[in-house]
């Protein structure tokens, strides 16, 4: 029999609950419980995060958090050390230091005379990587999980690396960490602010510098990689992810590698499926109270009778930037994710993408600037970040095209690509499209993946190419669930270039094609929707006075005298007054990545943040901004850090480095 719970409990919130750690540092949460959880305890749900309770994740904390509370759980959202209002520093993402906070954590709110022992972690991308991670340590007290937007292996699928290529957005983030942890806290709230605040500014690690200095799956990597040990997981997870962001290849592959977690992706961006976009968002809220019921209150809420995988399953649409809605349909498997569904093979052959092998003489030369519709790596801040018309890119590669389709295909899963390849250079990388190609023309990007071609059998220890010989290599693409219509067609597109999402390799390339083929993940079409979900709820949103509205920019420029190609990115995320405790804040991100078709080595990416804080007379203001160049041999690296109270200088900082190329 299956319990639900209806009724709800006033709550109360607190929006300074200090932790003190064993070493003596005071970490800040914000918690909201039920009135009475003295006299009758609840779990605890926790969100452990770098990305500032108090004016960061504010919108969607209120749309969740006390939600959960009214339903009697004690919701506590904790600044991790050196970050919001929490003291100490922050060395490093996913340190062993931040996980040890973690347990500690988790461990004091078990023990919370509100708390009824158990403790449930929740959390998306950060968020949802520590929750594995932290799982995989066993803190007794923890019994469930809710990750969204994560990975299992922080080398393949993390932000810095993907199939061994170096990810554009190793800098693009790091500087987004290089402006989050620089901000100061909240002057209301701790009377030593400007003493943290300097303390913050002085010790902050330019964290791309660490990354870069990692460029194989070495031990850095295999740390918090929960890949490495699945059996550490005892804990229930519930796995949540969407096609349009960097991180859906984990839900499958929790849903295979655990036997009691379950698996949703959505057709959603970086977002929480209850406010997520494209739509149809979902009622994600009563989803995880059905698994925190069952896990955290020993409820029988029926999730462990739920398919094992539910995905949706997108109807192919025309190519745009961004996405209101996206039709199609909710598929479930009982049973696993989609390792056992069959496979189709189209071959590439010199006539086209066919059912039969034939001659393969193929030569891939992009140009430098080849990938300017490949949208943004993770789509998170609602401009026009996706995948655009892929004709552009298509023209600047190496294509093949099948004949139009006589049924409607679901391609549901990863497409694997096997190619036999030579390069004229010891280094390059390949990419590989997979493109819905409608009756006029215009091409959909399906999905993805690229190669670093030294890490052809592995990333641990990568060899160069030995130029001339060919070799055959197979790899990947992102999982995904779409049906391409009867009558359109399908196109491989290849190129050994795919800027500005991965760095280029240190020399202009030309690569030999002679033999390839791709399997296609094929699910029996799907009617109707095979699994319904509530509607989506959530709690009374932020009440907030906007003073400037957010703006959203994707520029693309061409020097019409150098030859150079810019991309061109402003996300002004506007100022706005919290009305509850009057602090206004204020965001303004630019990045610039500019490269010259010809020139592989006048790549460059520029990122300069700027954040505001105003709380009565006090103003103070962060600049933080980095650039990367590298020529054939090396990485360059500068970062410039300034703060200002009242608009004095009050700290300015600068880095230089320069970091070998392995094999990269």
């Amino acid at each position: 029999m299956t319990v639900t719970q209806n009724t709800l409990r006033d709550i109360t919130e607190e929006p300074d609950l200090g932790i003190t750690l064993s070493d003596g540092c005071r970490l800040s949460a914000r918690i909201w419980k039920p009135v009475d959880a003295d006299d009758d305890p609840v779990p605890v749900i926790l969100e452990y995060l770098p990305y500032r309770k108090r004016d960061g994740t504010c919108a969607r904390d209120a749309l969740t958090h006390p939600w959960f509370a009214m339903r009697g759980y004690a919701c506590v959202r904790v600044d991790m050390r050196g970050n919001g209002d929490s003291e100490g520093i922050m060395e490093d993402e996913y340190a062993p230091q931040e996980q040890a906070d973690a347990v500690e954590v988790i461990n004091w709110l078990a023990a919370q005379p509100w708390c009824n022992g158990n403790v449930g972690m929740m959390g998306i991308s950060w968020g949802g990587f520590n929750g594995l991670q932290v799982a995989a340590l066993g803190p007794e007290p923890l019994k469930a999980v809710i990750t969204l937007c994560s990975t299992v292996d922080r080398f393949a699928d993390d932000i810095h690396y993907k199939g061994g290529c170096l990810l554009n957005e190793n800098l693009g983030w790091g500087a987004t960490m290089w402006s989050y942890s620089s901000r100061a806290p909240d002057p209301a709230l701790r009377e030593n602010w400007r003493e943290m605040w300097l303390e913050r500014l002085e010790a902050e690690p330019f964290l791309p510098d660490l990354w870069l200095r990692h460029q194989r799956r070495d031990a850095y990597w295999r740390h918090g990689s929960v890949i490495e040990d699945y059996s550490a997981l005892k804990a229930k997870v519930l796995a949540v992810g969407g096609w349009g962001d960097a991180y859906k290849n984990a839900v499958p592959q929790l849903v295979e590698a655990l036997p009691a977690a379950k698996g949703i992706v959505g057709p959603w961006v970086h977002k929480y499926p209850h406010f997520a976009v494209p739509e149809p968002r979902i009622g994600f809220l009563q989803e995880a109270l059905r698994w925190w019921d069952r896990w955290l209150k020993d409820l029988d809420t029926g999730v462990e009778d739920d398919p094992d995988y539910r995905a949706y399953l997108m109807d192919g649409t025309r190519p745009a930037a961004w996405y209101f809605e996206r039709p199609g349909r909710w598929i479930a498997e009982a049973e696993g994710a989609t390792s056992h569904l069959e496979t189709k093979t189209l071959h590439l052959t010199d006539e086209s993408l066919s059912s039969t092998a034939g001659t393969l003489t193929k030569t891939v030369a992009s140009p430098a600037h080849c990938g300017a519709d490949a949208g943004e790596y993770c789509a998170i801040w609602l401009g026009p970040e996706m995948p655009g018309d892929q004709r552009r890119d298509d023209a600047l590669s190496t294509t093949f095209d099948s004949g139009p389709l006589t049924t409607d295909m679901d391609i549901v899963g990863a497409p694997k690509i096997t190619l036999t390849v030579s390069s004229d250079r010891p280094q390059a990388q390949i990419a590989v499209r997979l493109n819905h190609i409608h009756p006029d023309g215009a091409a959909t990007r399906i999905t993805y993946g690229v190669l670093n071609l030294s890490h052809r059998a592995g990333a641990a220890d990568p060899r160069p190419l030995p130029p001339g010989q060919a070799e055959e290599i197979s790899f990947a693409l992102d999982h995904i669930a779409y049906r391409v219509p009867k009558g359109h067609r399908l196109r491989v597109s290849i190129s050994n270039a795919y800027w500005p999402l991965i760095w280029p390799s240190p020399e202009k390339t030309n690569l030999s094609l002679t033999a390839g083929q791709i399997a296609l993940p094929q699910r029996p079409t799907s009617g109707g929707n095979e699994h319904l979900f509530e509607p989506p709820t959530a709690a009374d949103p932020w009440e907030i006075e906007t003073l400037r509205p957010e703006n959203h920019i994707r520029r693309q420029e061409v020097d019409m005298v150098t030859g150079h190609v810019d991309l061109v990115i402003e996300d002004d995320f506007g100022r706005v007054r919290d009305c509850d405790h009057g602090l206004i804040t204020s965001t303004i991100a630019r990045e610039r990545w500019r490269i010259h078709p010809d020139d592989p080595n006048s790549a460059q990416g520029s990122c300069h943040w700027t954040d505001e804080l105003e709380r009565d007379d006090l103003r103070l203001r962060t600049e933080a901004s980095c650039e990367m160049t590298s020529d054939a041999t090396h990485f360059h690296l500068s970062a410039r850090m300034e703060a200002f109270e009242n608009d004095e200088l009050i700290f300015e900082r600068d880095l230089t480095q320069s970091i070998p190329r392995d094999h990269m």
